[in-house]
């Protein structure tokens, strides 16, 4: 059971940090023709690129979910949609020229609602366009729900080497209480599909804290999960925010589980994993020994960006598609989040960037510092400055933070060395805010469990 003391630290909120600055503090000051003039800076350069691809339609929207995407119960919006990002792909290639690429995630919204022959054209479009490496990873989120053993062949027939497949949890009464029927023969399904088809990467997410959720019913949905043998599961926090999201106010917050109680199902699903074989990664993920990221969190290596924990040591990651995000050498640019106003922007042969965030040489800084806590729970301030030709004493005032956090045995501060002590999945976004130089600039976040 949870400490009284940790009670008291998981009922903060922090940002999960999957950037620094994050999203709340992105700006008008970055649009279209600044995002043009980045990628121009990038044509004729050795980068390496990732290329994230956002598609935003579902069949319909569950209760729990706080992705930018619309309903669509019939194909010619998506049709339509497929066309517009044809054309975005084309707007980023004419200016960076055929970049390097080693990765490409297709997220959503429901990717696989992308008609095959569409897919197909759009992978097609991509490969042509820029220089995919035959070894590069080709991942996909898919709704399980949807995934048949022609789709999943078809998938791997236009080179996807990895699926993600939203969970969430197995319980019926769960399910109810969130929007999504999704029964667990469907994904064992799903994922005899995609095996049987050859795509032999495979995650599973899952959620904690949500409406219904007992003890019981999440250690049954973790130890249903880790029978599938999926290489990599994810357990993230269910994050409430129906001032954002107006379908969350479809759920009973009374249903909800308090902070401590998030904390005990987090710990319950969490220890059922680690008795199934599965090692940690960072704050909510979870590996299999040997798989990329179970390797890249052992040797040092791991990455943190707005697809969670990566093995992907890309240069640049190139957003597209509504609400996308990407990360240049100069700093943050973000797509237009309705689907309306991105689209006008690609008709009239402009990019939709509608906010961004050029970097400062203390936001690299910092950046840094924060992805190091984040990723392996420790960082040496001192050699992050060095490589960053920083004085180290511009983080005083952030160790004084964590003061209190040391007395009471959590943090240790051996000079610039900061490591989280114990209850690491759970500090580690409270030990990173001590960094943040724009928290409490305005922005609400979720628990930090």
């Amino acid at each position: 059971m949870i400490s009284l003391r940790l009670s008291e630290l998981v009922r903060r909120s922090a940002p999960r940090y999957t950037s620094y600055p994050t999203t709340p503090h992105f700006g008008a000051e970055v649009g279209p023709q600044d995002y043009d003039g980045w990628l121009r800076g990038l044509a004729g350069s050795n980068v390496s690129a990732s290329l994230y691809l956002h598609v935003p339609f579902c069949r319909s929207i569950c209760h729990y979910c706080a992705c930018a995407t619309k309903a669509a119960r019939r194909d010619e919006p998506i049709v339509a949609f497929a066309d517009r990002l044809r054309r975005e792909i084309e707007l980023v290639a004419d200016r960076a020229g055929p970049l390097r690429v080693g990765q490409i995630h297709w997220g959503g919204g429901t990717p696989n609602l992308l008609p095959p022959d569409v897919f197909d054209s759009l992978v097609t479009e991509l490969c042509d366009r820029f220089d995919v490496a035959s070894e590069a990873e080709h991942a996909i989120e898919l709704d399980p729900r949807w995934v048949t053993r022609d789709s999943a062949r078809r998938l791997k027939a236009s080179g996807v080497t990895r699926a993600s497949l939203g969970v969430q949890d197995f319980d019926d009464d769960v399910q109810r209480a969130i929007g999504r029927a999704q029964p667990f023969a469907v994904v064992r399904s799903a994922v005899a599909a995609l095996r049987a088809a050859g795509v032999s990467g495979l995650n599973l997410d899952l959620i904690y804290g949500l409406p219904r959720q007992t003890m019981r019913s999440i250690r049954d949905t973790a130890r249903l999960a880790a029978s599938l043998e999926a290489d990599r599961i994810s357990l993230f926090g269910y994050a409430h925010v129906p001032w954002f999201r107006a379908n969350q106010r479809l759920i009973d917050e009374g249903e909800l589980p308090d902070s401590p109680s998030r904390f005990d199902l987090a710990e319950t699903a969490r220890e059922t994993l680690l008795a199934a074989g599965y090692g940690a990664v960072g704050i909510d993920h979870f590996a299999k020994p040997g798989d990329p990221l179970a390797r890249a969190a052992q040797d040092g290596r791991l990455r943190r960006n707005f697809q969670g924990y990566v093995a992907d040591r890309a240069d640049v990651l190139i957003g597209l598609g509504p609400s996308a995000v990407g990360r240049l050498r100069e700093g943050y640019a973000q797509n237009a989040a309705d689907a309306a106003g991105w689209a006008r922007a690609i008709d009239a042969g402009r990019f939709a960037t509608a906010k961004g965030r050029a970097l400062t040489a203390e936001d690299r800084l910092r950046s840094d510092v924060i992805e190091e806590v984040m990723c392996g729970f420790a960082v040496d301030l001192d050699a992050v400055c060095r490589r960053h030709s920083a004085d180290p004493s511009i983080f005083a005032q952030d160790l004084a933070k964590l003061r209190s956090l040391a007395e009471q045995g959590f943090v240790r501060v051996d000079g610039s060395r900061v490591a989280i002590l114990r209850d690491g999945p759970a500090l580690a976004r409270i030990v990173a805010s001590a960094f943040d130089a724009y928290l409490g600039a305005g922005a609400r976040h979720s628990l930090v469990v």
